[in-house]
């Protein structure tokens, strides 16, 4: 790609060259700069209207001669850069395409990563510092590109489709996982992974936990429920024994939201503002109102206190701040619909600190 490019950058300037060095001799012939200017465009281009003017001494025709034949070898040389451009890159992609195909059709015990959203790029990440061979399967052209920018092996496909999945070799992968932020797409693929290998472990994910019992049904072997994995587990985590040191330590809270932004999910303090209309309810009340946004894990009196598992009966006042894990998608519409004061604990944020 980088030799056509020259070679019209090449033609471009001897072109350029060719009709300034014409116009200037025509010029010298005595004849008006419109009248060279047109000379030089009837002749290099061959359009054959004839001459301007009449050419009447040799040297006058032999330049004319050198004209026509710099200024037409100049104009095929930067045709032929474009030709030479257009047919690299169909080839560089004929190259591509077959060793691609020769790459997937050599994987055994591989992966297989139905999605490319942000699940299964945090998946494929760790794959790829695992040394595990896998390969990317989706019908979106932006997240394939994304993919093949990052070196990952992909396949462009329908990712329930039979074809698609035989494909990337399906009846010799050690396991399927699909990541789709669509449930029925998840149970789809799950049911079609199963029928072409029922050997094939399967790991799917589900965004409601009603969708848990369909995708065992349809031969799933782990689920994986971003808005509720781990939610218990980190609780616990946090409310040991020092967990008061864990909430008061910001590099710690930060180093967690980074784990739970892997399933979507995120810690947050919530400060009830003047003008809330949290004031007076019960933590049970607030939660109940969430509809399962998030959980209540520790609250922070005003006057700095903190209270783990505080009891459903607990009085919400004005400067308490409650101390939540829930998704990180229903947690902004929440705060604003009670008043409350966001803080998202980061990395970034520490620092800046």
């Amino acid at each position: 790609m980088q030799g056509s490019a020259n070679r019209i950058l090449t033609g471009v300037i001897f072109l350029a060259a060719t009709i300034a060095v014409a116009i200037l001799g025509y010029i010298g012939f005595g004849w008006t700069p419109l009248e060279a200017i047109y000379m030089v465009v009837i002749t290099i281009f061959g359009v054959g209207y004839g001459e301007v003017k009449p050419l009447e001494t040799s040297f006058q025709k032999v330049f004319t001669i050198l004209v026509i034949i710099a200024g037409t070898t100049s104009a095929v040389y930067i045709v032929g850069g474009f030709v030479q451009m257009i047919t690299e890159g169909e080839i560089h992609r004929a190259l591509d395409t077959q060793r691609k195909q020769r790459s997937i059709a050599n994987l055994q015990n591989h992966v297989i990563i139905c999605g490319f959203d942000r699940m299964g790029k945090v998946l494929a990440g760790q794959l790829d510092q695992a040394k595990q061979p896998f390969v990317i399967v989706d019908s979106r052209a932006e997240q394939i590109e994304v993919a093949e920018a990052a070196a990952y092996l992909t396949y462009r496909g329908e990712e329930s489709d039979e074809t698609t999945l035989e494909a990337v070799g399906i009846d010799k992968a050690a396991a399927l996982v699909t990541v789709l932020p669509d449930d029925k797409a998840n149970v789809f693929i799950t049911l079609t992974a199963r029928e072409l290998n029922p050997k094939l472990k399967i790991l799917a994910r589900g965004e409601l936990p009603s969708t848990e019992g369909k995708l065992r049904l349809a031969g799933a072997d782990h689920i994986v429920l971003p808005d509720t994995i781990s939610a218990i587990q980190m609780a616990n985590l946090i409310t040991r024994p020092t967990g008061m040191d864990f909430l008061n330590r910001a590099d710690e809270r930060s180093y967690l939201n980074e784990l739970l932004a892997n399933v979507e999910v995120q810690m947050e303090e919530l400060k009830i503002s003047e003008s809330s209309r949290a004031i007076g309810k019960t933590v049970m009340e607030f939660q109940v109102r969430s509809r399962g946004a998030f959980i209540v894990i520790a609250l922070r009196f005003a006057d700095g206190r903190i209270k783990f598992h505080p009891h459903p009966s607990q009085m919400l006042d004005r400067g308490d701040t409650l101390i939540v894990i829930g998704h990180r998608d229903k947690l902004p519409e929440f705060a604003n619909q009670y008043g409350l004061q966001r803080y998202y604990i980061s990395r970034q944020r520490m620092l800046n600190s």
